[in-house]
């Protein structure tokens, strides 16, 4: 049952460890295409944030950004694969703050393609996510070994 188990982390894992490599080879010197891709959608994103809630978001370099989503998606999918909680963690506040960024399907139309498009991969992102709250929830659940206490011999005289 442990090695299915294993198998499972590293086929969940797999998606995370992929995205993170094809990143990594198309980062260049400005984040790559993912950061082309990345800052409008950040700045429609970050304008939504404003008006709704009078926060101001910070601006900062894509580059960095991409380059930290990479460094989070690969250390906490080995972490995961390993059966870490910690990693679980750091793939979960990955797809908290990539996917309603990413995936705006709130800025189309209802009826247009692109609207089906982002709210099937945000669908699928929330299912990943769903998926790691389960993971936590039960490594959480399961209690730990206990060490079995021997009982004292008992002397005979």
């Amino acid at each position: 049952m442990a090695f299915i188990s294993f198998v499972g982390r590293v086929l969940f894992a797999s998606v995370f460890i992929l995205s993170a490599w094809q990143e990594f080879n198309e980062f260049g010197s400005d984040g790559g295409p993912a950061a082309n891709l990345l800052a409008p959608k950040f700045l429609s994103f970050s304008k939504h944030v404003s008006s709704h809630t009078g926060f101001q978001v910070p601006h900062f370099e894509m580059k960095y950004a991409i380059a930290a989503a990479i460094s989070v998606k690969a250390a906490g999918s080995l972490l995961f694969i390993f059966g870490s909680s910690i990693g679980a963690y750091l793939l979960l506040l990955h797809q908290l703050i990539v996917t309603p960024i990413v995936y705006d399907f709130y800025n189309y139309d209802a009826d247009t393609k692109e609207f089906n498009l982002h709210f099937a991969k945000f669908a699928q992102n929330l299912a990943l996510f769903g998926a790691l709250l389960f993971f936590i929830g039960m490594k959480n659940s399961i209690p730990r070994r206990q060490l079995k206490k021997r009982s004292p011999k008992s002397k005979t005289l």
